[in-house]
């Protein structure tokens, strides 16, 4: 069985490849629990001083799989899940605060809604030139979970980040330069790969008690005074939005490729 996450050690990087590429990497259930077992594996691995996540094939992650209907069953050999809870608020947890090592996300195509979530998560971003960044949320009907509100109000400030998550607008990744999505741009996508390998080189080399108690305190300055309650209630408001008759109308309509009729309930 081909895994839906690929993980592999250069030397101290560690390297989180989502490995649905037929799916645009979207996050099925599978997928979302391997990506919280290896980000929780990395976090605790004293062998791992920084961590790249990427997508295989031409996408980052397209976001939450809204079909997953024909998913394969669960591998009866994969490794025990221990207590790691794999929701949207945990990862975001999981990779600005339990995993005090580097993360760079590798953004190598579309980064849209949970998939995008997981981007802004990372501690530094390097994209493609044919990377592109949808916020995704509203187009279903609902507002964004995975500690976006709080990543990409840092990242853009407010009105920037409000006019992004609103206007549900494709970025390119020259603009998201711009904006301050990304940090850096390849020149060429056949530079990409190993621009990004090489840069979490960089970070891995830096003394991994430096680079821990770094992030550590620089996550305190950043974040909601009480992060885990904040991404909490993110979380419930998104289910409430997914819930209601407008969700299931801009589903339907996205579906459709009509104009939805929202009404407000």
């Amino acid at each position: 069985m081909t895994s839906v996450l690929d993980v592999q050690n250069d030397g101290r990087l560690r390297v989180l490849t989502f490995n649905r590429p037929e799916r645009k990497n979207a996050l099925n259930s599978a997928l979302l629990d391997a990506l919280a077992i290896a980000l929780h594996d990395a976090a605790h691995d004293d062998d791992v001083w920084a961590v790249v996540l990427t997508g295989a094939g031409d996408a980052f992650c397209s976001g939450l799989d809204l079909d997953q209907s024909g998913d394969a069953p669960a591998d009866e050999d994969a490794p025990p899940q221990e207590e790691v809870d794999h929701g949207p608020h945990r990862l975001a947890l999981l990779m600005r605060v339990e995993c005090e090592k580097p993360i760079i996300a590798g953004v190598n195509g579309v980064a849209v809604g949970l998939g995008l979530s997981l981007a802004m998560n990372a501690d530094i971003r390097i994209a493609a030139p044919s990377a592109r960044f949808h916020p995704g949320y509203a187009r279903v009907g609902t507002s964004p979970d995975g500690g976006l509100t709080w990543t990409l109000t840092r990242a853009l400030g407010y009105e920037r980040a409000l006019r992004f998550l609103l206007e549900q607008r494709m970025v390119p990744a020259a603009e998201a330069l711009t904006l301050g999505l990304v940090s850096e741009v390849t020149p060429t996508d056949e530079e990409f790969a190993q621009r990004v390998r090489e840069y979490g080189q960089t970070l891995a080399s830096v003394a991994p008690i430096a680079a821990r108690q770094t992030k550590r305190l620089m996550v305190r300055i950043d974040g909601p005074p009480d992060l885990p309650d904040y991404l909490g209630t993110e979380l419930e408001l998104a289910l409430h939005g997914l819930a209601s008759e407008d969700s299931a109308e801009a589903v339907r309509a996205m579906m459709a490729r009509e104009q939805p009729n929202f009404t407000g309930r």
